[in-house]
């Protein structure tokens, strides 16, 4: 199959996804949309949302859609790497035997991510950037695609340990969980209190996905679009000659290059999605903000000013 001809067969496919998607999950079309994109992009995506906003549901939704295993690890304090990567045991022959921990699936969702130690955090680190781990020395590689989909709650902070930045800017996507409108909620409750059960198809095999991503990869990008994405990141640094005096007086630090990549990548997937065979400026200004929000970081000033990262990223268009 030519590669024009991969794209149209993606574009259908994605729209029959979110079809089987919407049998479940109710509204929530932008967030299901960037999940989507960091998946075709081959990155991770960190969700935040207040409790209920069926984010567990939203991630089973689309694993069982993509066709893909999916684990949950609910995030504790006294949770342990090994809890997560797995252990060695001695089997009823004395031999030391390596038995999996639910790190080793296509889809992995780290439910609140926030509430443990740094130390079970960074265990995650080297499964997200090298899509493998290594435990006792051994190395062992992931089944591919792999794909972090971590959650956090914003307003219970009691107790919790932040994500450090280098571990944040791993994460492709920060995608914001709102409520859902009136209509929409009653919707919910009208589907989620009656004796129904849905069932979801899957659509897609693990290879075929990650034939989608390499696809993506192979996409052509003109250098003017480059360039834009790599000065709109460079605009995020209050020291770059680049940057405004908007910038300069609320933020401390800018995004760093794995920014750049990451809306590259992005805006060929948002692009290959709507069936486009190059990305332009338009693409890479759509995926922006979910890209940068969570790699600036803002001063006190713009916090006792009520400025928002949304609000900073529009004035770098």
């Amino acid at each position: 199959m030519s590669d024009v001809a991969a794209i149209q067969n993606l574009v259908q496919k994605q729209a029959a996804l979110k079809q089987e998607i919407a049998k479940i999950i109710v509204g929530q079309q932008e967030v299901v949309d960037q999940i989507v994109l960091s998946i075709f992009s081959g990155g991770h995506a960190l969700l935040v949302g207040v409790p209920g906003l069926a984010k567990t549901l939203m991630v089973n939704t689309i694993s069982q859609a993509l066709g893909l295993d999916f684990k949950r690890i609910q995030f504790t304090p006294d949770l342990m790497p090994s809890d997560i990567l797995g252990s060695e045991i001695l089997d009823e022959n004395r031999n030391f035997k390596f038995i999996k921990g639910p790190i080793f699936s296509n889809i992995i969702l780290a439910d609140e991510i926030n509430r443990t130690p740094p130390k079970t955090q960074a265990a995650l680190l080297e499964a997200m950037q090298e899509k493998a781990v290594t435990i006792a020395g051994v190395h062992h590689k992931l089944s591919l695609p792999y794909f972090v989909l971590a959650t956090q709650n914003p307003i219970e902070q009691e107790g919790t340990y932040p994500l450090p930045e280098a571990q944040l800017d791993r994460f492709m996507f920060a995608i914001k969980l709102d409520y859902p409108t009136f209509a929409e909620e009653v919707q919910v409750v009208k589907s989620t209190t009656a004796d129904t059960s849905v069932k979801v198809n899957p659509l897609f095999t693990a290879e075929e996905i990650t034939e989608f991503q390499h696809l993506i990869r192979r996409i052509p990008v003109a250098d003017n679009v480059i360039e834009y994405a790599v000065t709109l990141v460079n605009k995020t640094r209050p020291g770059n000659a680049l940057s405004n005096d908007y910038v300069k007086t609320y933020l401390d630090w800018g995004a760093g290059p794995r920014a750049s990549q990451n809306l590259i990548l992005a805006a060929k997937a948002n692009a290959a999605l709507k069936g486009k065979f190059s990305p332009d400026i338009e693409d890479v200004q759509a995926v922006a903000t979910g890209i940068l929000r969570h790699r600036i970081i803002k001063n006190y000033k713009a916090d006792a000013e009520g400025i928002t990262e949304e609000m900073i990223i529009k004035k770098l268009f």
